[in-house]
């Protein structure tokens, strides 16, 4: 069955000053977060006025999204709606509606499978949908994209960028949101992390024993365990005849804040400590063939384009299998 319109489904992030708290709160709702966990991360995106830098992005990849399916022969209307700021979800979800949307595509800013980047977004879709109530459009969410080639490919030529800024002996860390060990144990992320980041590796030409795979901006009771090594453990083990250090931002499709300050300004910094140049490789962002791939796995759900994807691992499954990728309070144990 066609789809009648695209939803670019994001995180969201303050525009200002004065929208930061009010972010931070919706984005830890319902979880004991002490206030001076919140007063710190404020103060990273007051660094950069306010603003987090995924709103340019996301609304540089609706355009570019919008371009792609016209050039393949497709007038879509592309909305975009947030889980945590504006344009909220629920908001957007009611303009579509109102404007006669009755199927939509819902393209996720995440290429992996776990809760937040996945189950969560799927929730948020249904709450949405309940709240503007009958009439709200139909709303399929397109399946994660870690091994696709229009994910893949512009992570890659950054590396190859990076890599000749840094020089042919730098190591190379590749870096993703860390979550909890034992939410992992319930979804494919690990999987498709270690997956995504060999063929980035091959396609940049990368030989093996080159990059490692490491984890960032975790959060949480000290107690708990969660994915590593730390980024910056990372980079303090290196050799000290180590003068320079590649940053892949694997995890990420754009320039959020993860990677503006916990890779530009902090991971640089503790590279600065021990005499080492840190180069952070470009995000896919608004990518031409990042934005193809969109309008590909939209003609995929369509059963008009082909399931693509590189490596043995093939397409992540669309619909999700049921029960994957569960909440924190059901990934415990």
């Amino acid at each position: 069955m066609a789809f009648d319109a695209v939803l670019l489904l994001s995180f969201g992030g303050p525009e200002g000053p004065d929208d930061v708290m009010p972010f931070l709160r919706n984005v830890v709702r319902g979880r004991p977060v002490p206030p001076e966990r919140l007063d710190q991360v404020a103060a990273h995106y007051h660094l950069f006025g306010g603003v987090s830098p995924i709103n340019a992005a996301n609304r540089a990849l609706r355009e570019a999204i919008s371009s792609a399916l016209l050039t393949r022969g497709r007038s879509l209307p592309v909305y975009w709606g947030n889980r945590n700021w504006h344009p909220l979800l629920t908001d957007t979800v009611r303009a579509m509606r109102d404007d006669g949307v009755r199927r939509a595509a819902a393209f996720v800013t995440s290429a992996y499978s776990s809760y937040s980047s996945c189950r969560q977004y799927l929730d948020d879709i249904d709450t949405a949908r309940a709240a503007v109530g009958p009439g709200g459009p139909e709303i399929v969410k397109l399946r994660p994209y870690f091994n696709h080639p229009g994910f893949v490919r512009p992570l890659a030529a950054g590396l190859r960028a990076a890599r000749l800024e840094a020089g042919p002996d730098a190591p190379v860390l590749m870096t993703a949101h860390s979550i909890p060990v034992a939410q992992a144990a319930t979804c494919r992320y690990e999987l498709e992390l270690a997956e995504a980041a060999r063929l980035v590796a091959a396609d940049a030409g990368e030989p093996d024993g080159s990059w490692q795979l490491v984890y960032q901006s975790r959060s949480g009771p000290p107690g708990q365990p969660w994915l590593g090594p730390d980024i910056d453990d990372a980079i303090g083990a290196l050799s000290d005849t180590v003068r320079s250090v590649v940053v892949v931002p694997l995890g990420f499709v754009s320039g959020h804040m993860e990677v503006v300050f916990d890779l530009d300004r902090q991971a640089a910094a503790t590279a600065d400590k021990r005499g080492m140049k840190m180069v952070r490789s470009a995000t896919p962002g608004s990518h031409p063939d990042f934005a193809v791939m969109v309008a590909q796995l939209v003609e995929e759900m369509e059963d008009a384009g082909p399931a693509i994807s590189l490596g043995s691992l093939g397409p992540a499954p669309c619909p999700c299998h049921p029960g994957c990728c569960p909440g924190p309070l059901h990934s415990r144990g």
